[in-house]
C-alpha cells in the first residue's frame, strides 16, 4: 500500500474561494466567464475549477489560467556577489532595457520569469549587490512581473486576515489574534447553545459557526431590520449549518425578559389566505363580466356599421387584452401568496427562537458590537446558565472599564479579565531574522469572565451587613467602655 498525502478538496463551480498572493487575499464566487480583477490583473476562474484548493496559477494570455509548474533555479550567475552596497549609486541608468522594451516583451507572450532573468542580465549593478540585496532585488521584481495567484479554502484564519487589512472598519478593528483569543475564552464546542452579538459583518458568528462545525444551536441577536452576514456568506457552509441558526431582534429583549413579548396568534396559513382571496376575486370577476356584457350590447349596435374585417380585428384585440389582465392578476395573487408566506414563516421563526431564550440555558455569550457593551451585555447575560463563559469585545479600553465596574457591582459573576493581545510579526530568514519595521497599532480590548447563580437576597443581606460594619472603630470603642 502506497503511502502518500490524501488530495484535499477540489474547486468547484458556485463556491466562495479566496484569492492570495504574498500577503493579500480577496474572496471571490467561482462563476464560469466571470471577469475577475485581483491586483491589477484580471483573469477568468474558468480553467481552475477541477483542481485542488492551494493550487498556484499563472495568468496567461487571454485571462486564462494555468497551474504554475515547479521550476528549479539553477543559475549559477546570481551566485557572484558584492561584500558591501556603498559603491552603488541609484542614479537610475544601471538598468538597460527601457519601459518600451519590457511592454514589447509583455507584448510577445513571454513569461514573468523570463521577463525578470532578462532584468537581472541587462543590470549593471546586480553582481556588485550583496547576496541579500540580490534575493530582495528578485522578490520585487518577481512581484511586479509574474501574474502568480494562489486559490484558497476560506477559514477564519484567512477571512479575518483579509477583512483586517482591507477593511478594517468593517469588523469594528477586530484582529485575528483577538479572536481567536475570543473563540477560546468562550469555549466555543459543537454541540453548544451559543449566544452571538455583533456588528462585524458576520465574521464573528461564521468563526462560531465553523468552530461548532454544525452541531449545536447558534443564536444571533441583530440591531435594526435584520442581521448583516456579508462575511459569513464567504465562508461557504453548507446548508445543514444553518438549520441550527436562530436569529432575534435586540428591540425585543426588554418585552421578553418583562414577560411582554407579544407572542400573537399565527396569521392564518396562505391556503386560507389564497382561498379568501380566490372569493373576493370572484365576486370581482362577476362586476367585470356584468360590465362587459354591457360593453358588448353597446359595441354590437355599432357594429352593424362596421365591415366584417374590422370586426375580426377588435375582437382580436380584445381578446388579447383579457389576457393580459389575467396573467396581471396571477402575478399579483403569487406575489401576495410569497410575501405572506414570508411573514408567517419569520414570525414562527421569531417564536421558536424566543422560545429558546426563555430557557435561560445558553452555554455563552460572545458581544462584539459598535454600541456600548454595559446595557448588552448585563441584558443578554439573563439568558445565559450559571458557571458558563461570556466574553465582550472592545475596540477602546474605557466603555469595558465602566462595564466591569458595573459586573462587580451587580454581582453574579466571577473571573473577571480585561486583557489586551499584543500581536508582532517577525521575519524568519537565514541570518537576517528580526521583527518586521511595521506592526499593528493594537487590536482591541477583551472582557471576558464566568457566570454564577445570583442570589438577590443574600446581596441585599451582605450590603447591610457592610453598612453596619461601616460605623467607625472610635464609636464602638465608646460603647463598650460605657458598658464596663
Amino acid at each position: 500500500m502506497e503511502g502518500g498525502l490524501r488530495p484535499g478538496p477540489r474547486i468547484c463551480e458556485g463556491d466562495c474561494a479566496v484569492l492570495k498572493r504574498d500577503d493579500v487575499f480577496k474572496a471571490v464566487p467561482v462563476l464560469r466567464r466571470r471577469k475577475i480583477i485581483f491586483e491589477k490583473q484580471w483573469f477568468y476562474l474558468d480553467n481552475a475549477i477541477g483542481h485542488t484548493y492551494g493550487t498556484t496559477f499563472e495568468v496567461t494570455s487571454g485571462g486564462n489560467l494555468q497551474p504554475k509548474q515547479e521550476v528549479e533555479e539553477t543559475t549559477t550567475e546570481t551566485k557572484e556577489a558584492g561584500t558591501d552596497n556603498r559603491n552603488i549609486v541609484d542614479d537610475g541608468k544601471s538598468q538597460k532595457l527601457t519601459h518600451d522594451d519590457i511592454k514589447a516583451l509583455k507584448d510577445k507572450g513571454i513569461k514573468g520569469q523570463e521577463i525578470v532573468q532578462q532584468l537581472i542580465e541587462n543590470s549593471t549593478t546586480f553582481r556588485d549587490k550583496t547576496e541579500f540585496a540580490q534575493d530582495k532585488y528578485i522578490k520585487k521584481k518577481k512581484k511586479k512581473y509574474e501574474a502568480v495567484i494562489t486559490i484558497v479554502k476560506p477559514s477564519t484564519r484567512i477571512l479575518s486576515t483579509m477583512y483586517y487589512a482591507r477593511e478594517p472598519g468593517k469588523i469594528n478593528h477586530l484582529r485575528y489574534d483577538t479572536l481567536a483569543q475570543m473563540l477560546t475564552l468562550g469555549n466555543i464546542r459543537a454541540g453548544s447553545k451559543m449566544i452571538v452579538m455583533e456588528t462585524c459583518a458576520g465574521l464573528v458568528l461564521g468563526a462560531v459557526m465553523e468552530r461548532m462545525g454544525g452541531y449545536g444551536s447558534i443564536i444571533q441577536m441583530y440591531p435594526g431590520g435584520g442581521p448583516v452576514r456579508a462575511a459569513t456568506s464567504c465562508f461557504g457552509f453548507p446548508k445543514l449549518f444553518f438549520d441550527n441558526l436562530h436569529e432575534f431582534p435586540l428591540s425585543k429583549v426588554d418585552s421578553l425578559l418583562s414577560g411582554t413579548f407579544s407572542t400573537e396568534t399565527l396569521p392564518s396559513e396562505p391556503e386560507d389566505n389564497a382561498l379568501v382571496e380566490e372569493e373576493s376575486n370572484g365576486l370581482t370577476d362577476e362586476k367585470q363580466a356584468s360590465l362587459q356584457e354591457t360593453e358588448e350590447e353597446s359595441t354590437t349596435e355599432a357594429a352593424m356599421e362596421i365591415n366584417q374585417t374590422e370586426e375580426q380585428e377588435t375582437m382580436d384585440i380584445n381578446a388579447e387584452d383579457i389576457e393580459f389582465k389575467e396573467n396581471k392578476e396571477k402575478e399579483n395573487k403569487e406575489n401576495v401568496r410569497e410575501k405572506q408566506r414570508k411573514q408567517w414563516e419569520r414570525r414562527k421563526k421569531l417564536i421558536e427562537t424566543a422560545a429558546l431564550l426563555r430557557e435561560k440555558n445558553a452555554d455563552g455569550l460572545i458581544v462584539a458590537s459598535k454600541f456600548h457593551p454595559t446595557p448588552l451585555l448585563l441584558s443578554l447575560l439573563e439568558f445565559v446558565a450559571p458557571s458558563r463563559p461570556f466574553v465582550v469585545y472592545c475596540q477602546y479600553k474605557e466603555p469595558l472599564l465602566e462595564c466591569y465596574t458595573k459586573l462587580r457591582e451587580r454581582g453574579g459573576v466571577i473571573n473577571l479579565k480585561l486583557s489586551e493581545t499584543w500581536l508582532r510579526n517577525y521575519q524568519v530568514l537565514p541570518d537576517r531574522s528580526h521583527p518586521k519595521l511595521t506592526m499593528s497599532g493594537g487590536g482591541g480590548y477583551l472582557l471576558s469572565g464566568i457566570t454564577v447563580i445570583l442570589d438577590k437576597g443574600k446581596s441585599d443581606s451582605s450590603n447591610l451587613e457592610a453598612l453596619k460594619m461601616e460605623e467607625p472603630s472610635s464609636k464602638r470603642c465608646r460603647v463598650q467602655d460605657l458598658d464596663c
